[in-house]
């Protein structure tokens, strides 16, 4: 599984696989998919088609983005593999999504979602922060989806368990633009 060489921007998108309740959160999936098309990049993503996954990739494709999708046999059937992805690679398992999909990255995002959306990001969080890769990472806090996790994370860190450092290693806003900015700031 060989990829053409990577563009300045391939951004790993995680989101959920379902819509959630609020129509924000699929402006938001639209935004950054026109975001990275309008930009000459590169989305790689799970591979899914429905929700919020289906939703980013098909607006990165339709702003002209190269659009990689990874996704595991067992969840073909169940999130639907997305067959307009520009290449869309079937893999065994999830360690082996996972390490493509940041292995053809150079930054990271996570949009609304659910455990999985967690577990891909916080895994790229702390393997930044153990010095495994140097690529920026964020989350899309879309309506303050993401405000609780923050204070737990504040929290976390007052009492002791972690460092102003490693919260300083996540960027987070609530606009596509404006986080986008801060993850790619030489984009044009």
């Amino acid at each position: 599984m060989q990829l053409a060489p990577m563009p300045p921007i391939s951004l790993a998108v995680y989101c959920g696989s379902r819509m959630g309740n609020h129509p924000d959160y699929k402006e938001a999936a639209i935004a950054v998919g026109h975001w990275i098309g309008e930009h000459g990049g590169q989305l790689v993503y799970g591979g899914g088609k429905n929700g919020l996954m289906g939703t980013v990739a098909n607006a990165a494709r339709d702003a002209g983005a190269q659009v990689i999708g990874v996704i595991p046999t067992s969840l073909v059937e169940l999130e639907g593999a997305n067959e307009c992805c520009t290449e869309l690679f079937i893999v065994d398992n999830m360690h082996e999504r996972k390490a493509m999909m940041a292995k053809h990255s150079n930054a990271f995002i996570a949009l609304a979602g659910g455990i999985g959306t967690f577990e891909e990001i916080i895994e790229q969080w702390v393997w930044r922060q153990l010095g495994y890769h140097g690529k920026p990472l964020g989350f899309l806090n879309t309506r303050g989806y993401y405000d609780t996790f923050l204070q737990a994370m504040h929290h976390a860190m007052k009492e002791g368990f972690m460092d102003q450092g490693q919260i300083d290693l996540l960027k987070h806003g609530d606009n596509a633009k404006d986080l986008l900015a801060q993850i790619y700031p030489t984009a044009k």
